[in-house]
């Protein structure tokens, strides 16, 4: 989803100047309104029976569901907010909280959230929607990427079939990639339209970091070659060894799967949750399967997540009520029908024991295998990161995997005008 930067003025504005404009319904009721940005029919329909069944077992306590969309809500909170007109309870990614919850707009949910949720989600995924000294958000979906195959096409060149415990690496993707490449059939497509958050995320395996935070806090950018490994991949693919077809490069994932069906590509790097596509549109008898993405040194197959979340506006009267329905929603079973009706992972350990997210069908273990590697998006609590993405590192990216420019440049693009970026950010 694309997010435009906050306004440095509207990110000053004091939250507290609010007025809220929510009441108590007659006969004392409070009503709470729950902004959802669920838009799969599997997870509304998930999402709609969880509120009706809280409904329905605290009639003094009633929570209003909200459609709101991901291709809006950041531009869409930000007036809710200043005009005090905020849900109560908001659902948004870890990654879109950095801004509203350094302004004000968020609510600290450390002394909210009772001790069963606040130790079922582990550490790690706390991290991602912590900012300061604060919690702002309940991270509670993720989805690591993986490799989507053509599994005729694997079988066919007779390559090793990768697995949780023993995945391919950076270099041998690569010769798979050329294996596969055959017959009008590129090995693999890589669609970059929104080329940052993949690259970053996956940069974690071979130690790529790229935001660097100093003795005295601020953040500062390095392109060093551990950060360099994955996109030199992708940019060799495409450029040097012709295995990747280029022009998925500007396409969304939803926008390769055509081409993966009719056989143009074996492979596509794609969310976990790209799946549910798959099974809805693949033609009848398309075999096909998921395989974890390629792991650095040693291994490693740690990626960067930006979980979906939930808040509490610092404006609600009624915050401890949102807590509330939060850990409700949260509960270990329900987190379970919100994974699958998202066709994403739980954050919670006892909800990922589940049976249901471990079958092999349409590789479900696969990812629960993976989640135990999933680790905070680099740039989750960078000021200014927004800004970097849109104005400096889309673009670089763009121009060096399609081979316009060369990885100097690129790391000069990346470093030089990515650190004047921040700095606004960081007086």
């Amino acid at each position: 989803m694309r997010r435009r930067v906050l306004l440095a003025g509207a990110v000053a504005a004091s939250a507290a100047a609010c007025v809220p404009a929510r009441r108590r319904a007659s006969g004392g009721r409070i009503t709470l309104r729950f902004q959802s940005l669920a838009w799969q029919k599997e997870s509304v329909e998930a999402n709609k029976s969880l509120v009706q069944e809280w409904n329905a077992a605290h009639p003094d306590i009633h929570v209003e569901y909200v459609q709101g969309s991901w291709d809006s809500v950041h531009d869409q909170l930000l007036t809710s907010f200043e005009g005090g007109e905020a849900p109560d309870i908001i659902h948004d990614a870890s990654d879109d909280l950095a801004d509203f919850a350094y302004g004000g707009f968020l609510a600290d949910l450390t002394g909210l959230l009772p001790r069963r949720l606040k130790d079922d989600i582990p550490p790690h995924s706390w991290r991602t929607a912590t900012f300061g000294d604060g919690v702002f958000g309940v991270p509670f979906l993720q989805e690591p990427r993986v490799i989507i195959a053509n599994r005729t096409l694997l079988e066919r060149a007779r390559v090793r079939i990768p697995t949780a415990r023993n995945p391919w690496g950076w270099a041998e993707f690569e010769d798979v990639a050329r294996e596969l490449t055959r017959d009008g059939t590129y090995g693999v497509a890589w669609p970059l339209k929104e080329p940052v958050s993949a690259t970053l995320n996956l940069a974690l395996s071979t130690g790529g970091e790229m935001f660097h935070r100093g003795a005295d806090g601020k953040v500062a950018i390095r392109f060093d070659a551990d950060d360099q490994r994955v996109p030199r991949v992708v940019h060799d693919q495409v450029v040097r060894d012709r295995t990747a077809s280029r022009t998925t490069l500007g396409m969304g994932g939803s926008d390769a799967l055509p081409g993966f069906f009719g056989g143009k590509y074996a492979m596509v790097p794609l969310g976990f949750s790209y799946r549910q596509q798959i099974v809805q549109q693949a033609p009848k008898g398309f075999a096909w399967t998921v395989l974890p993405a390629p792991a650095g040194p040693g291994g490693d197959q740690r990626q960067g997540v930006s979980p979906q979340t939930l808040s509490i506006a610092e404006d609600s009267p009624y915050k401890k009520e949102a807590a509330r329905f939060i850990d409700f929603l949260l509960r270990p079973p329900h987190m379970v029908r919100l994974a699958r009706g998202d066709w994403m992972l739980p954050t919670g350990t006892r909800a990922l024991r589940d049976p249901a997210l471990r079958t092999e069908e349409h590789g479900w273990a696969t990812g629960t295998a993976l989640a135990g590697w999933l680790r905070p998006a680099p740039a989750q609590s960078v000021r200014g990161y927004p800004e970097w993405k849109d104005k400096v590192a889309t673009p670089a990216l763009q121009e060096y995997y399609s081979g316009a420019i060369g990885m100097e440049r690129l790391r000069d693009r990346l470093v030089e005008d990515g650190n004047l970026v921040l700095a606004r950010y960081q007086r």
